[in-house]
């Protein structure tokens, strides 16, 4: 053992410690190849002429009836509850409906609202006979009505949801907000008698940088690894430098000219290259230990790659229509603020030993064979379907 701690110094192993934990906060809980990728609850509320409001929200309803994770494996889901009998099945869709009428909220003038709980999708053939199969379907809805002389309205879903995605619509007067709530927050009031004043700019900017901002931390894992490999070549600072400028830029070009239509690829092909862009990424660390000239070129291309990627989310969610640049640039700094976190976070943990005669054997090597492996199974399971 003093054998042993004499050719291992202590600082190596701080380093390595340090490391390991950089990883730990960022390797991937890998998700379930057949779970229904849902990041948000895309939330509408339409607000009806005849004095009704009716409020559909997107979730899985299989994993949330059996408090399942929602990315949990939904063939076993369903396997589950076709297993229970009808008097068990019928429990727990009481179950399920209280659990909504507990946690979600419709408040008109600061009162909640009564409203009723349905599942449209559930037994309709479409959901029953998907790729990912469903039982229950992915659509609740509320409907209630609005009370007479109500001014404001207010939505709210409690943590058991992430975060909403709230669009409401109200068909008397044909306007249209959106809203990203975080978990478990309040919307701001909804005004049904006046002009409904646009967000600020300043809220618009808030909303979308950090937006931006946890599409890399903590969400954005492939993104994270492929960071950290260009981090890990070479001990220099210039190199990394060089490599995250190529990246970013590239990636800033794609995502907005993906969100202007000008560009666009299939997920189901941007995926798979974003994880071998990993793996490449990694392999060539292993290979080399200096910047090839080549290199900010590769990765300029893999940045247009992320950035279609990038684009994903904001499709997903939309941009405010008066403010889309400002929607724009504000997600582009969040992505750059995660990117700085990530960065700044390995210099913590191993800056100190980059100039050290074995921080390549010690450090690069062995985090570009966990960087690499993981990459490449993503892109397996990618190519696969998952």
């Amino acid at each position: 053992m003093r054998l042993l701690s004499a050719w291992w110094p202590a600082s190596v192993s701080v380093s390595r410690a340090a490391l390991a934990s950089v990883l730990l906060v960022v390797a991937p809980v890998t998700p379930v190849a057949t779970a229904h990728p849902l990041t948000f609850t895309d939330t509408t509320v339409v607000l009806r002429t005849d004095g009704t409001f009716e409020a559909d929200l997107i979730v899985d309803l299989d994993a949330l009836a059996l408090g399942a994770p929602q990315n949990a494996d939904d063939a076993e889901l369903v396997a589950a509850l076709m297993a229970m009998t009808p008097s068990e099945f019928d429990e727990q869709l009481d179950r399920l409906r209280q659990l909504f009428q507990r946690r979600v909220r419709f408040r008109f003038d600061g009162t909640p609202a009564p409203f009723t709980v349905t599942f449209p999708d559930h037994g309709a053939t479409a959901a029953t006979e998907s790729t990912i199969p469903t039982l229950l379907g992915l659509t609740v809805r509320l409907t209630g009505v609005v009370p007479p002389e109500a001014l404001e309205l207010e939505f709210f879903a409690s943590r058991a949801f992430s975060e909403v995605n709230l669009t409401i619509r109200d068909e008397i007067r044909d306007l249209t907000r959106q809203a990203l709530l975080e978990r478990g927050a309040r919307s701001d009031p909804f005004t049904l008698a006046e002009p409904v004043p646009p967000p600020s700019p300043g809220s618009i900017s808030l909303t979308y940088l950090r937006l931006g901002f946890l599409h890399i931390v903590p969400r954005g894992l492939d993104h994270i690894l492929f960071v950290l490999g260009l981090f890990l070549l070479g001990s220099q600072l210039r190199p990394l430098v060089w490599q995250v400028t190529a990246f970013t830029l590239a990636h800033a070009l794609t995502l907005s000219l993906a969100v202007f239509d000008v560009v666009s690829l299939p997920s189901a092909v941007v995926e798979p290259l974003i994880a071998m862009s990993i793996v490449y990424v990694a392999v060539e660390n292993l290979l080399t230990s200096r910047l090839m000239p080549w290199r900010p070129v590769v990765v300029f291309g893999f940045g247009l790659l992320h950035g279609l990627g990038f684009a994903g989310v904001l499709r997903e969610l939309g941009l405010p229509d008066q403010q889309r640049v400002l929607g724009l640039i504000s997600f582009n700094v969040g992505i750059e603020l995660g990117q700085l976190l990530v960065i700044a976070s390995a210099l913590l943990a191993v800056g100190w030993c980059r100039s050290e005669d074995w921080y390549r054997r010690r450090i690069v090597v062995p985090a570009s064979f966990v960087v690499a492996g993981t990459g490449l199974f993503w892109a397996v399971q990618r190519l696969s379907g998952g």
